[in-house]
């Protein structure tokens, strides 16, 4: 088994209503749920950041689609981790899911 990595992009942030936040994290629930022993590590959404250039430091993120958070899972393939993701919560929200595959070293 590989492990990939899912980075989190775009969405409308968490909603500001509890009743919305609660649908959407028991989405989330049922996604892990239903992954079960595949989820290597359950991730977490990030916060501030940094960045570091050869130019030096600056704040915030690089580009136009800021990450927002991250799982890592396990699979046999990058088409068997895609076909995982492909109703993955995060997508019904106007987010972006990119799927990356670890190298062992």
């Amino acid at each position: 088994m590989a492990k990939f990595v899912l980075i989190y992009t775009g969405s409308a942030g968490m909603a500001a209503a509890p009743e919305k936040q609660k649908k959407i994290m028991a989405e989330w629930g049922a996604w892990y749920g239903k992954m079960g022993a595949a989820v290597a590590d359950g991730g977490a959404p990030f916060g501030a950041s940094k960045n570091i250039t050869k130019g030096g430091v600056g704040e915030g993120p690089i580009g136009d689609a800021p990450a927002t958070g991250y799982t890592v899972i396990t699979a046999d393939s990058l088409e068997a981790a895609t076909a995982q993701c492909k109703d993955h919560p995060h997508l019904k929200h106007g987010g972006q899911v990119q799927i990356f595959q670890t190298i062992e070293m």
